[in-house]
């Protein structure tokens, strides 16, 4: 079988931001902002980015490249080829678990964007306000039962038409299919995104938007919540420790560039997310509804800001039907393009490890992925969707980034792993990135997770509904079927 490669070094740049330039970029990070000290939330935000961010970039695109080498295309894979001992496949099991998590639940919540596409477009919202709007979303995905949608079904058809889009992404390869859909939609997702942001700043009275979100209260920088608030923004919108990156990189020439380029792609999702992501959602809210209100917008977290407030806003806007089409239509670009970078580590895995073609492997990731949205989308209101999303998209991203850096500085060694970042540089990376991934990194990132385990921990520890127990059982059967399969299926060379 041929080895697939990227076509372009701009396909793989692309990928890699279409990957990391998600809805958290014009949801989350906007309502994080406004939460943890507005324009003083760049300060932490930026050292996370600096001193974390970017080595842990360098540091997955590395570890793709040299896996790829080996023929190596999953995070097991790479970690067994390169440390040479079968033990280090099971610390990769989490490179395999947490992008399957996420793609489950992500694609469901991408359909939502599909489907407020289209409703916004035929205004099929139109005239509700606020509350009305909460209970249409409610409705819609089968949380209350009103004369809005009398079943779930349309939320379903949604995502089954969603779910089918990515696998057909997925099934076509690396170059034939989630290249070419990068290079096409990329551009056009950053266009909207332009095209919104003007609309906004015609608005009347829209500098007190940005005035509210952009003030620096610095007092808020005394709060240990709200640097591991900003590193966890870090963490998520470059895509780091879901195993994501090394996947990609690993279909690269042995000697092509990644110090530029990962630079590059990190460059093109601040640029959606500082720039972009910011000038939307929050100051448009300020402009109907006040600071105030906005403040308590901001509060009740990025689901009711996309789709609650933000329908209402579209009501109040001329022009309306149009922008919230084009808004939700941003999201779903945004959202595809993040989905199928989730998929494709554990496509690589089940073409390796169980012998399937694309499309093989494909319909298997459908199949189990529509056999797990069942009660991702039955237990919506109790917890189960949100119980996947803290523990595979929050603490062991984390947890996994915390491993692969520790192994990169201290195992492959700091010297091997710094002159494989430089192997084919166009740009020259300074040494004092060496210390940094080694010893900085690391203390970074176990300080995070031991903020998270003390605020955290005891709230986890008093969840008394059993569909979250069942979430985090599922889950646990999910990570152990993975390692099962790395051991029955690649013995122990």
């Amino acid at each position: 079988m041929k080895k697939e490669t990227w076509n372009s070094k701009i396909g793989i740049i692309l990928a890699v931001a279409g990957s990391a330039i998600g809805l958290g970029n014009f949801l989350r990070f906007p309502q994080q902002a406004a939460q943890n000290g507005g324009g003083a939330f760049l300060i932490p935000y930026f050292i996370a980015l600096i001193f974390l961010g970017i080595p842990l970039m360098w540091v997955e695109w590395a570890l793709g490249r040299m896996g790829g080498v080996h023929d190596a295309h999953s995070l097991p894979e790479i970690y067994q080829k390169l440390l040479k001992k079968p033990f280090y496949k099971y610390l990769g099991v989490l490179g395999l678990f947490l992008p399957f998590i996420v793609f489950v639940y992500y694609t469901y919540i991408e359909s939502w964007c599909l489907a407020y596409a289209f409703f916004s477009a035929s205004g099929k919202y139109w005239g509700l306000e606020s509350a009305s709007i909460w209970t249409f979303w409610k409705s819609y995905v089968g949380i209350e039962q009103t004369a809005f949608f009398s079943n779930i079904l349309p939320a379903v058809l949604f995502f089954v038409i969603t779910l089918l889009i990515n696998l057909h992404v997925l099934a076509a390869g690396i170059s034939e299919g989630i290249e070419k859909l990068c290079k096409t939609v990329m551009p056009v997702l950053l266009v909207l995104g332009v095209i919104m942001v003007a609309r906004v700043l015609t608005l009347p009275g829209v500098e007190k938007g940005f005035g509210f979100l952009w003030n620096p209260d610095f007092s808020a920088l005394k709060n240990p919540k709200v640097w591991l608030a900003a590193a966890g923004q870090i963490f998520f919108t470059l895509s780091l420790g879901f195993g994501v990156i090394q996947a990609y990189a690993s279909y690269l020439k042995r000697d092509e560039d990644i110090a530029l380029s990962g630079l590059t792609s990190s460059f093109v999702n601040e640029f959606a997310e500082v720039i972009l992501g910011a000038s939307i959602a929050i100051p448009a809210a300020v402009v109907f509804f006040g600071i105030a209100e906005t403040k308590e917008i901001a509060s009740t977290g990025a689901v009711s800001l996309g789709f609650n407030t933000l329908p209402v806003i579209f009501q109040k806007m001329e022009g309306g039907r149009f922008f919230g089409f084009i808004w939700f239509i941003l999201l779903f670009f945004a959202g595809l393009t993040s989905s199928v970078s989730l998929g494709q580590p554990v496509m690589a895995f089940l073409e390796k490890r169980l012998r399937l073609d694309r499309r093989q492997a494909a319909v298997w990731l459908g199949v189990v992925t529509a056999i797990y949205s069942i009660p991702v989308i039955m237990f919506l209101s109790r917890g189960f969707l949100d119980e996947m999303d803290y523990w595979a998209g929050q603490f062991f991203i984390v947890a996994a980034a915390l491993i692969e850096i520790i192994l990169f500085g201290w195992v492959i060694g700091i010297e091997k792993g710094f002159e494989e970042i430089c192997l084919g540089a166009k740009i020259t990376v300074p040494s004092l990135f060496k210390p940094v991934i080694k010893y900085l990194s690391p203390l970074f990132i176990i300080a995070i997770l031991g903020g998270w385990l003390v605020t955290e921990l005891p709230k986890i520890a008093k969840a008394g509904d059993p569909v979250v127990w069942a979430s985090r059982i599922v889950m646990l059967v999910v990570l152990l079927i993975f390692a099962w399969l790395l051991k029955t299926r690649s013995g122990e060379e």
